[in-house]
């Protein structure tokens, strides 16, 4: 029997056994846990409740969030939620292929009534310490140049990545994509 078959089993297997504690921790009575099945519909809420992602993007996120949960020796992503009693955001790092020591941030969501309290923050500092630990240097964030990401871009910024590249009319006529990094030390 599959051990992720109990759709509240966690799969903590993705957690390396050596990760260390982490010092982006959330407050006291929150906690920043490996992704479980029963993550997967309280995250495609928040994705739908941001109104910031298209349909064709929270199918993508989803893709992902499932892509964790059914193939728990996979090592191209990592997900992790903001858990206060309930799921208030997550990130998705992976290594990017055929690179020495670069991350990618596929995604990091807050839900918006959580937001401005800080969440964001500490799920940045999380993964950037995450990945530190697993020999990452360098993390890279690709986003659209549209007014809905404007805060996103904001977030970007004020967390200390640095816009690195950008691609004119990358996805559309009039959406570029911005790429962020931010090198660890």
């Amino acid at each position: 029997m599959n051990a992720f078959s109990n759709s509240q089993a966690d799969n903590s297997s993705l957690m390396a056994e050596s990760e260390p504690p982490l010092r982006g921790h959330a407050p006291s009575g929150s906690a920043i846990r490996p992704l479980r099945q029963s993550d997967a519909q309280p995250l495609r809420q928040l994705l739908i409740e941001t109104e910031v992602f298209n349909s064709e993007e929270i199918d993508i996120a989803l893709e992902l969030i499932h892509t964790v949960l059914d193939t728990p020796e996979q090592k191209d992503y990592i997900i992790r939620v903001y858990d206060d009693g309930v799921v208030l955001g997550y990130y998705c790092v992976g290594p990017t292929p055929a690179t020495a020591a670069t991350y990618d941030l596929y995604w990091i969501a807050v839900k918006p009534t959580s937001q401005g309290k800080g969440i964001g923050r500490i799920l940045s500092s999380h993964a950037e310490e995450l990945i530190r630990s697993l020999g990452g240097r360098l993390i890279v964030a690709e986003t659209s140049s549209t007014t809905r990401y404007d805060r996103t871009r904001a977030f970007y910024v004020r967390t200390g990545y640095s816009e690195v590249a950008r691609i004119r009319e990358y996805y559309r006529v009039g959406d570029d994509l911005v790429v962020y990094g931010k090198y660890l030390s």
